[in-house]
C-alpha cells in the first residue's frame, strides 16, 4: 500500500499549498517541505491514515488547528484523484484528519497484491535509476581456537536477518563474517601446538575443534604463569607476521579446523557468509597510520600513534585516544576496523554505499570512536551510512547472563541441539494424546524445523536492543507471539487446500468482501511492504515479527468466524485468495528471518 499512501501524501500537501500558499511560501523559503503529519492510523476506527499536521500549522499561521484541519478538507474535496481513492476526510478531535480508503480501491490493491510474485514489494531498482548500491553486513564474527557461544547466537541470526531483507529489496548485499584470526594469541597456540600436538603440522585431521579449545584453554594459562613460554610465544608472533612457513602453517591448522565447526552450526542455522578475516586487513594497517598522519589527525602520546577523539572524554575530562600504532609498532582492533572501513568504501575496495555492524552494545563506544576516525579521514563517502546495530544480552529465566549449570558460556551447538530435543519430546507427546500415527523422519524434521525456528524466533521478535530471557517453554510454545504459533497459522491454510480449496494468489475475478474480518484481514496483508521497508530503514526485525504475529491472529479469528469452504461464490473464491495470499505473506515474511515453514506439524 506504499504506492497509495505516498499518492496520498502528496495530495495532503497540495491541499495544504492551496489552502495555505502563505504557509507553502514560507516552508519553500526555508528550503523546506510542507509536513502533513502523515502515517498510518493508529486504530482502526480512525481510517486507514492520519495526518495530524494541523497542529504544527497552527503555530506559524496563529489560526486553531481544527479550523486549519477544515480548510484542508474542503481542499481534499476538489481534488479527483484524491476523490477516487478515498472517502471525504473526517476532522477529529482538535484538528486530525482521519482518512478511510475506498473498499473497492482496496480490492483493486489485493488484487495487484495476488498477481504479484514479490507481494506488493517493490525492489530497490524501480525507485531509482535501476542502480542497487553494494550494502555489507558484518556479523556473527567469531574467533579462531574457541567455539562458537550463545553470545554469538544474536549477531549471527540478527545479521542474517537483516541480509535477507536487503537482499530481497534488491540490493547487492555481502555478507562478511569478520573472524579473529590475526593477534597476538596466535603465539601461544603455535607454541602449544608445536610442543603438544607436533604431528598435527603433519597428519591432515589430527585434531577437532573441541581439541582446540582446551588448547586455547591450556595456551593461555601457560602464557599467564610461565616466563619462558610467554618469550616463544612472542617470538612465534614475529615468526608468524615475518611469514615463517611453518609457523604459517601452524597458523593455517587452527583456522581450517575452527572453520570446519563454525560452518556445521552456520548449516544447522542455513546461513550463508563471505569469511573475510582479520589477517586479510594486514597488508592495510599501515596505510591507516599514513594517512591518519597526512590528514594532520594523528598524534605521537607516550610513543603511540593516536587520534584525539572529539566528544569523548575521558574521567579527568580530556580528549579519549583512539590508540592507532602501540609503541612497539604494532598494531590493535581499532587499526584493523579502521582498515576495514578504508577498504570497504574505497571503490579500489569494496565500493559499499552502505556498512552495518551487527555486534553486541558493549562494542558501542569502540564503534562510535572508530566511525568518527573514519568519517574525520575522509573514508566515508558523502552518500555512504556507515550504523553500528547493537544487541543486548541472551539471559536465562533468572534475568542473569545464560550460563551453564557449572557456571561456563553456553556453547552454540549445544543450545540448538537441546530446542531440537525439546521440541521433539513435545511433539511425541501431543501425537500420543492425538492418538496420530506418524513416522520417525516426519518427527525429525518437524522437530528440527520448529526448534530452530524457535530459536531464531525468540531473539529477532524481541527489540534487539533490550536483554532477553532465554526460555523453551515459552518459545516452544503454541499460543502467543511464538514461532510454532506462526507455524501453525501456515499449517491451517495448507489444510485448507488440503480439504479442496483453490488457494488462487493469482486471483482474475473481482474480490468481493462483505464482513468485517475480510477487511481487517485484507487491509494487514496490504501493510506488508511498509513494514518490509521499515525493516530495511531501522534494522529492527522484531517490526516484521509483530506484523507478521498480529496477521495470523487476524487471519485465525477471519477463519473462525467467516465460513470459507461451504461460502457460495463469490464469497467462496474471494476468501480463498485472502487465506492463500496470507499464506504466501508468512511464508514470504519467515522466510526473510530465516525460518522454514512445513505442510503439516
Amino acid at each position: 500500500m506504499l504506492r497509495i499512501s505516498h499518492t496520498i501524501e502528496q495530495q495532503l500537501i497540495n491541499a495544504i499549498a492551496r489552502a495555505f500558499p502563505d504557509a507553502a511560501e514560507l516552508a519553500q523559503s526555508r528550503g523546506e517541505s510542507l509536513n502533513p503529519a502523515f502515517g498510518a492510523a493508529s486504530k482502526p476506527e480512525f481510517g486507514d491514515f492520519q495526518a495530524n499536521g494541523a497542529l504544527a500549522l497552527s503555530k506559524c499561521l496563529g489560526k486553531p488547528p481544527r479550523q486549519i484541519a477544515v480548510a484542508i478538507a474542503e481542499q481534499l474535496k476538489l481534488d479527483p484523484e484524491f476523490n477516487q481513492i478515498c472517502k471525504p476526510a473526517e476532522i477529529a478531535g482538535p484538528g486530525f484528519l482521519n482518512i478511510t480508503i475506498k473498499p473497492e480501491v482496496l480490492a483493486q490493491e489485493l488484487q495487484i497484491q495476488l498477481a504479484d510474485p514479490r507481494l506488493g514489494v517493490a525492489p530497490v531498482s524501480a525507485e531509482g535509476n535501476g542502480f542497487s548500491p553494494e550494502v555489507i553486513v558484518d556479523f556473527s564474527s567469531p574467533n579462531i581456537a574457541k567455539e562458537m557461544h550463545v553470545g554469538h547466537l544474536r549477531s549471527t541470526i540478527i545479521g542474517d536477518c537483516l541480509a535477507r531483507v536487503l537482499e530481497f529489496r534488491g540490493y547487492q548485499v555481502k555478507r562478511l563474517n569478520h573472524v579473529g584470526d590475526w593477534g597476538t594469541q596466535f603465539g601461544m597456540l603455535i607454541t602449544q601446538l608445536k610442543e603438544l600436538a607436533p604431528e598435527a603440522l603433519d597428519t591432515a585431521d589430527a585434531i577437532d575443534l573441541g581439541d582446540l579449545v582446551a588448547f586455547y584453554r591450556g595456551a593461555k594459562e601457560r602464557f599467564d604463569s610461565d616466563i619462558e613460554f610467554q618469550a616463544i610465544s612472542r617470538e612465534e608472533v614475529v615468526k608468524l607476521q615475518a611469514g615463517d612457513p611453518t609457523s604459517l602453517k601452524a597458523w593455517g591448522l587452527l583456522c581450517e579446523q575452527s572453520r570446519k565447526e563454525f560452518q556445521k552450526i552456520y548449516h544447522t542455522l542455513n546461513i550463508s557468509l563471505q569469511e573475510r578475516g582479520e589477517s586479510f586487513y594486514n597488508p592495510y594497517l599501515q596505510a591507516v597510520v599514513s594517512d591518519l598522519a597526512q590528514a594532520g589527525l594523528l598524534v605521537i602520546d607516550d610513543g603511540a600513534g593516536c587520534v584525539f577523539l572529539e566528544g569523548m572524554l575521558s574521567k579527568e575530562g580530556t580528549p579519549l585516544p583512539l590508540i592507532i600504532q602501540k609503541s612497539d609498532g604494532g598494531f590493535n582492533y581499532a587499526t584493523t576496523d579502521l582498515a576495514a572501513i578504508r577498504y570497504r568504501f574505497d571503490k579500489a575496495g569494496d565500493g559499499a554505499k552502505r556498512i552495518i555492524y551487527v555486534t553486541d552494545a558493549g562494542q558501542a563506544n569502540h564503534f562510535a570512536a572508530v566511525f568518527q576516525v573514519a568519517k574525520r579521514a575522509g573514508w566515508i563517502p558523502p552518500e555512504a551510512s556507515i550504523e553500528h546495530v547493537p544487541f543486548g544480552l541472551v539471559q536465562g529465566v533468572d534475568g542473569k547472563k545464560l550460563k551453564t549449570r557449572s557456571g561456563e558460556t553456553v556453547r552454540l551447538k549445544d543450545l540448538l541441539a537441546e530446542a531440537v530435543e525439546h521440541c521433539s519430546n513435545d511433539l511425541r507427546k501431543r501425537i500420543k494424546e492425538e492418538d496420530r500415527s506418524e513416522s520417525e523422519d516426519f518427527v525429525k524434521q518437524v522437530s528440527t524445523t520448529v526448534g530452530l525456528a524457535a530459536v531464531k524466533y525468540a531473539d529477532l521478535s524481541t527489540n534487539r536492543i533490550t536483554n532477553y530471557q532465554f526460555s523453551f517453554d515459552r518459545m516452544l510454545a503454541l499460543n502467543g507471539n511464538t514461532a510454532p504459533y506462526l507455524l501453525y497459522a501456515v499449517v491451517r491454510i495448507k489444510g485448507i487446500a488440503r480439504k479442496g480449496g483453490i488457494l488462487n494468489t493469482k486471483q482474475t475475478a473481482d474480490l468481493i468482501f462483505d464482513q468485517p474480518q475480510e477487511w481487517i484481514l485484507a487491509r494487514q496483508l496490504l501493510q506488508f511492504d511498509q513494514v518490509i521497508q521499515d525493516v530495511e530503514i531501522e534494522l529492527l526485525p522484531n517490526r516484521l515479527c509483530s506484523y507478521l504475529f498480529e496477521l495470523s491472529q487476524s487471519f485465525n479469528r477471519f477463519y473462525d468466524q467467516v465460513t470459507v469452504l461451504k461460502a457460495e461464490e463469490p464469497a467462496r473464491s474471494s476468501r480463498l485468495a485472502l487465506c492463500g495470499l496470507t499464506a504466501k505473506v508468512l511464508e514470504l515474511g519467515l522466510n526473510l528471518l530465516g525460518i522454514e515453514t512445513l505442510e503439516r506439524m
